[in-house]
């Protein structure tokens, strides 16, 4: 009963730190419920939504009622100004989330963020971004770069970015042979002097 009564309390009690998250929640890379509050410079701040049993979550509820977001980082991904841009225009004020616990950093959560696409579907930002050219992968914070969950993720996430790549999406997306030539004219030092007599004339 004791036990019961321990895991039943931290499923439904709201984290408002990421200190506050049991570190076996961390090890065994649970999976947290949100709500979205802003996109950072960095990542989102996610409001977590516990499991709610109506007699007991108001007694388990933390900081009287006050609910702080949790600082929230997409793992082994860097985003780009363009991708807080598609993360803003693609996560509406208040969407649920869902945040696949990796690491934890003080009070920061590393996590692989996904979002419901249906039923049965669901959508992982982290692999999103790097598909689309917006972000870069980065080594994952707060794994040993030979365990075996670093190795797996990095793979899957290499895997997406190297799509991109192959497609010239975002970031990675080259000017097209017109595009170099005209830069190339443009740039070359007789136009530039032909540029300047015009101006002088």
């Amino acid at each position: 009963p004791g036990l019961l009564c321990l895991t039943t309390h931290r499923q439904i009690t709201r984290f408002g730190l990421a200190s506050e998250i049991p570190a076996r929640f961390i090890e065994k890379n649970v999976s947290l419920r949100g709500r979205v509050q802003t996109i950072t410079e960095t990542g989102l701040e996610v409001e977590h939504i516990p499991i709610y049993i109506p007699i007991l979550s108001p007694l388990l509820a933390k900081g009287g009622g006050r609910v702080y977001p949790l600082a929230v980082r997409l793992a082994g991904v860097e985003l780009t100004p363009e991708g807080r841009v598609w993360l803003e225009q693609h996560l509406s004020p208040a969407q649920t989330v869902w945040l696949k616990l990796v690491s934890r950093e003080e009070e920061t959560l590393h996590c692989l963020v996904s979002v419901s696409r249906g039923s049965l579907r669901s959508l992982c930002l982290n692999e999103e971004v790097l598909r689309l050219g917006l972000a870069r992968t980065v080594p994952v914070s707060g794994l040993h770069p030979q365990s075996h969950l670093y190795l797996r993720l990095h793979q899957r996430l290499l895997k997406a970015e190297v799509k991109a790549e192959r497609k010239g999406r975002g970031m990675w997306k080259e000017d097209s042979l017109w595009e170099r030539t005209s830069q190339a004219v443009w740039d070359n030092s007789l136009v530039r002097l032909i540029r300047r007599i015009f101006k002088w004339t």
